[in-house]
């Protein structure tokens, strides 16, 4: 048994699971000094530590009083490794399969725009055979100066359709501190996946965007955006 193979071994082993000798040796109820004797070859660690480290770092008893990994403990590792790896090549494989023959993520894209004079909107509609996204990413306003400032504000999108309109998705202030209508717009985005309605169904008001906004008076300011794509769906 070479002491001091089995201190190189021990501080391989170390090392290997980000550990520094204080850890090592508190994790055994042990000074560091005395780690720093194993890993120099000056002592060793008692029978009963030596069979608890092999145990934590799954290290048979006969590499570690050899000081090193057998020619077997390795090759069933570089095994583990192989399949390991074969086996996330064929999930790999298998999703691509399985993503190529869903064949609907070829997505075409169509701008979103306003149609309202005193808001400026960037955004985007995404979509296939079978759905579609909304995407929109700002919304600004552009008309006379509004320098009120509201305590509770409400953005909502709406889809408009000849029976009712269907709320998609909506934004709230209510927050104690009162905000101006820019700089509430500043944050407000929307993101809608997987959005069961087609392109070709959109009409030209069949998307709006509806603001509300309340002062310290309690009145109720609405501003109602309809939103349009820049071009028809194919």
């Amino acid at each position: 048994m070479d002491q001091e193979k089995i201190g190189k071994f021990i501080k391989e082993i170390r090392k290997k699971n980000n550990l520094t000798q204080k850890d090592l040796a508190d994790k055994y109820n042990v000074t560091y000094q005395a780690v720093s004797k194993w890993e120099n070859g000056k002592n060793m660690p008692d029978t009963s530590l030596i069979k608890e480290m092999s145990k934590d770092f799954n290290i048979s008893l006969d590499d570690f009083f050899e000081g090193e990994y057998s020619t077997k403990s390795r090759k069933k590792k570089t095994i583990y490794i192989i399949s390991c790896t074969l086996i996330i090549i064929i999930l790999i494989i298998v999703g691509a399969i399985y993503l190529f023959k869903r064949g609907d993520n070829n997505f075409e894209f169509k701008i979103l725009k306003s149609n309202c004079s005193n808001f400026d909107i960037s955004g985007s509609i995404s979509y296939n055979n079978s759905k579609s996204a909304i995407y929109i990413s700002e919304v600004s306003y552009c008309g006379a100066n509004d320098n009120e400032e509201y305590s509770d504000i409400k953005c909502t999108l709406y889809e408009s359709s000849n029976d009712a309109n269907k709320i998609i998705d909506t934004c709230n202030y209510d927050k104690n501190t009162k905000i101006t209508l820019e700089d509430f717009l500043k944050d407000v985005s929307f993101t809608v996946d997987n959005y069961q309605k087609v392109c070709e169904t959109y009409s030209k008001d069949s998307l709006y965007l509806e603001i509300e906004a309340k002062n310290e008076d309690e009145e109720i300011i609405t501003y109602k955006i309809p939103l349009m794509l820049e071009s028809d769906c194919d």
